[in-house]
């Protein structure tokens, strides 16, 4: 499940209702998906898309997406580094960035117009919608896996407007998982 922190206010937002209405506040769509497709760890893209169509069907009806595909990012995936580096910098989009995520970690950065920069650290089951327009960046967590359904508006996908404001160097690239939420 989702786990915001807000580092600026010393602040950590779990549980699903808390996390769903504090986005909700800032324009982010959460919801939280049970993985209920049986999928093998090795089903392709195309396995994938097709055991999610009808969610991906009613996502795409819902907010004018076009097109989905699955990232599938691994340590061992080439080029990985320079991958990482076009999504740590802060950036913002024409369009929504949305993603359901299947397998591993990672923590989406959000700078909203009001407000501290906060971090949504997502995990298996988590879909979240960042509106066009929002600024953020995104981070793998240490164990440097994701994979994840992306859903588009336009059919040539992700496209960054970097904002070089220089914010993101300000906050590190460091998850938890739920094990430090809840010794904390």
């Amino acid at each position: 499940m989702a786990t915001i922190r807000v580092p600026a206010q010393d602040r950590v937002v779990e549980g699903q209702q808390a996390v769903t209405e504090f986005l909700a506040a800032v324009g982010i769509d959460h919801e939280r998906w049970t993985p209920s497709h049986p999928l093998a760890a090795t089903a392709t893209a195309d396995e994938v898309l097709a055991a999610y169509d009808a969610e991906i069907s009613r996502l795409k009806a819902s907010g004018g997406y076009v097109t989905a595909d699955v990232i599938d990012v691994k340590p061992d995936t080439p080029n990985l580094d320079l991958m990482l580096a076009k999504f740590s910098r802060e950036h913002w989009h024409d369009e929504d960035e949305v993603r359901f995520i299947l397998e591993g970690r990672g923590l989406f950065h959000v700078h909203p117009a009001e407000g501290p920069v906060f971090a949504i650290e997502v995990e298996a089951g988590d879909l979240i919608r960042v509106p066009r327009g929002t600024h953020h960046w995104f981070d793998l967590c240490g164990d440097r896996r994701i994979r994840a359904i992306r859903l588009f508006q336009d059919v040539s996908g992700w496209t960054p407007h970097y904002t070089d404001s220089g914010v993101d160097k300000g906050f590190e690239p460091v998850c938890f998982g739920p094990s430090y939420v809840t010794h904390r």
